[in-house]
């Protein structure tokens, strides 16, 4: 039996694209719904929505804008002014969240902790950005009020003013 060259070395390539790709090539903002993260819902100027996450949470941090902005983009220096809400990974409650009370949150990006710093760089003002977030980019093992020991840290973080 003779085997055509070409074929077969079209077949190898093919299997080895996808063995990369089961092996974790995608990108991980692509595979975020297969991942367990939550799914991000709602209008622009409105309290958003969030679905409970699922699975064993991130080990790194992980960031998706779900509503793109069109104003001045957040830089390291930046002092924020946000609406954001707050989800436990571990419970799949929500923590806190600005919109209850109804005022934004303003604050140096630098005076916030490490996931936050990390991951909202690029926004931009009009924007969503779902940030999860690992305990090392968090609140540690120590935790913070409400925010229990190593906890994984979901926020959804409405951009609305940066200087």
């Amino acid at each position: 039996m003779k085997i055509n060259k070409k074929l077969a070395i079209a077949a190898i390539l093919a299997l080895s694209i996808t063995s990369l790709t089961a092996c974790g090539g995608k990108d991980p903002v692509a595979d975020s719904a297969t991942a367990g993260l939550p799914a991000v819902a709602g209008n622009a100027g409105e309290a958003p929505t969030i679905t409970a996450p699922t699975g064993i949470p991130p080990t790194t941090l992980q960031t998706q804008d779900i509503i793109v902005g069109s104003g001045t983009e957040v830089v390291a220096t930046s002092t924020l002014t946000v609406h954001y809400t707050l989800m436990s990974w571990s419970t799949g409650t929500i923590v806190e969240s600005s919109w209850t009370s109804g005022q934004p949150a303003t604050f140096p990006l630098a005076n916030v902790i490490a996931g936050w710093q990390q991951g909202l760089p690029g926004a931009k003002v009009g924007g969503r950005r779902l940030l999860v977030i690992p305990a090392d980019l968090g609140y540690g093992p120590n935790g913070s009020g409400p925010i229990g020991p190593n906890e994984t840290l979901i926020f959804v973080v409405d951009i609305i003013g940066v200087s």
